[in-house]
């Protein structure tokens, strides 16, 4: 009789108990030898007989059919062949019909159209011993993977600006991929300013040469998931909920918190405009009613803005963006600073940025003494779970304590980096600012333009036809400063630059109430 040869494993462990396809093909042409049966066909499958599709499977049972003649199916064990009652019925149906003979080597068991009940019955109780394996298999995955959960290690793929590592030990283990966390802080950063959209994320990441793990380039779709995913900054969601993972987070908490702010002030605004290029877009609000301003386009050319309330509460009142411009370029022209006036900032600057120096080192000494102090608690909290002497309930609740107070001692040491490294950039800023604020709007592109708008102004009101602003400091200053006889300065806590202490406020400014 014709037969054919099937071997299959569906792990490596399988591979390593002398169990691998070699082995199996060996004793199972033994066999063959032994019963005179004519080997045609030889299948070496590695995959798993639980699965729904079996590519390699499927081919054997359409040879069978197909057959014009009896063919042999000669397997290791009733395992290596099914572990579920789902392919009983074909394999029985074909057995009827006189189309196939079943040979289980470990079982000593043959089935042909003339096996007797007892027969199957051990067939039966042989698939009934593969299934409780399955099931018992599947049971220790479960506990495995809930152990890990409760370790604080992830199981699946590493989230893009990670990788996933092998270690010496055999283990697997997530470690920060130096290559892309760095464009994942990035993309942060860019959305939480309020100035760029998911697409125009994915124009800055392309230029840059980003690319995805199929080496392609990044989808909007994909920046989104990234923005929304806590994973980032030390939490995984997992089928239990929120869980702190055990890796080095790449933003801090705070920073996603913002972003998920800005995601949340979008969904809120009407989204009809928004791939269009509109420079106001998101930066004003409604005086009446709180909502964003929604700009449109007409004949192509022309850029109205009016308040984007969907329940009609206000009077829709459209005003052109020129008008809106000639506003905000307003102030700019009025924005200006003498040199002697430039270089007296400087000179404070340099002191200040000394001060902050001795401030940010006593700062920063000061949070990692708490954070290794929380650490030392940490291990003994877990010498304590493992003797048994705190329960599974406490243990939790304070390691939870500890590992958040440490992700805030973590964004807070990140927070005075920051601050530290973009002080004289921010300073540089506004000093350039100071010099020829209209200059530099004008001559530079669209993106630029609106985080320089974002960068001066801290409100935009529409009052129907008419825009109301708030500048940030220093710039609400500087449009008076040339007015003040004697011009004194203190330093602004935030940007570090002089300010005057006396000054009338500039046409159409709206204090702001602290």
């Amino acid at each position: 009789m014709k037969t054919i040869i099937l071997a299959r494993v569906s792990t490596k462990e399988q591979q390593e108990e002398g169990q691998s396809i070699p082995a199996q093909v060996r004793r199972l042409t033994e066999y063959a030898a032994k019963k005179q049966l004519q080997v045609e066909y030889v299948f070496q499958i590695a995959e798993s007989s639980t699965k729904e599709t079996r590519k390699e499977f499927d081919k054997i049972i359409t040879l069978i059919k197909k057959s014009k003649e009896p063919l042999a199916l000669v397997i290791d064990t009733v395992d290596r062949l099914q572990r579920s009652f789902r392919e009983t019925p074909l394999f029985d149906e074909l057995r009827k019909a006189g189309k196939l003979e079943l040979h289980f080597l470990r079982e000593n068991l043959i089935l042909n159209q003339r096996s007797n009940n007892t027969q199957l019955m051990q067939w039966d109780m042989g698939v009934i011993f593969a299934v409780s394996y399955v099931r018992q298999l599947s049971d220790n995955v479960k506990r495995s993977k809930e152990q890990s959960i409760r370790d604080g290690a992830w199981s699946g793929k590493a989230p893009f600006g990670y990788k996933n590592v092998t270690l010496d030990s055999g283990r697997k283990h997530i470690e920060v991929d130096p290559q892309n966390a760095p464009y994942v802080a990035k993309m942060f950063e860019m959305y939480a300013s309020g100035l760029y959209s998911f697409q125009t994320i994915v124009n800055e990441m392309d230029k840059i040469g980003v690319k995805n793990a199929h080496g392609r380039k990044i989808l909007p779709s994909r920046i989104e998931g990234t923005l929304k995913n806590p994973f980032y900054f030390g939490i995984m969601r997992t089928k239990e909920g929120l869980r702190e993972h055990k890796y080095s987070p790449i933003i801090t908490e705070e920073l996603f918190n913002q972003a998920q702010k800005v995601m949340a002030s979008h969904n809120k605004a009407p989204v009809q405009y928004a791939g269009k290029p509109l420079l106001l877009r998101g930066l004003i609000k409604c005086l009446h009613c709180g909502c964003t301003v929604s700009g449109d386009i007409k004949k192509q050319i022309h850029i109205y803005y009016s308040c984007g309330n969907s329940k009609k509460i206000c009077k829709k009142t459209y005003v052109n963006e020129k008008k809106l411009l000639e506003i905000l370029l307003g102030h700019f022209d009025r924005i200006k600073l003498t040199d002697i006036q430039i270089q007296e900032i400087i000179t404070n600057l340099k002191q200040t940025y000394a001060s902050e120096q001795i401030f940010f080192k006593n700062s920063q000494e000061t949070l990692r003494k708490e954070f290794d102090n929380i650490q030392n608690r940490l291990s003994k909290l877990i010498d304590m779970h493992l003797d048994g002497t705190i329960d599974q309930e406490s243990y939790r609740t304070k390691m939870d304590e500890y590992k958040r107070r440490q992700r805030e001692i973590t964004s807070e040491m990140q927070a005075h980096v920051s601050g530290d490294e973009t002080c004289l950039i921010t300073a540089e800023t506004v000093l350039g600012l100071a010099k020829n604020a209209r200059k530099i709007f004008e001559s530079s592109n669209f993106d630029e333009k609106r985080q320089l708008l974002n960068f001066v102004y801290s409100n935009l009101w529409l009052d129907g036809e008419n825009l109301l602003t708030e500048l940030r400091e220093p710039f609400s200053s500087m449009t008076n400063i040339q007015d003040q006889p004697g011009w004194l300065g203190w330093e602004d806590s935030n940007l570090r630059v002089p300010i005057p202490k006396t000054g009338a406020l500039p046409l159409g400014y709206i204090p702001t109430i602290f």
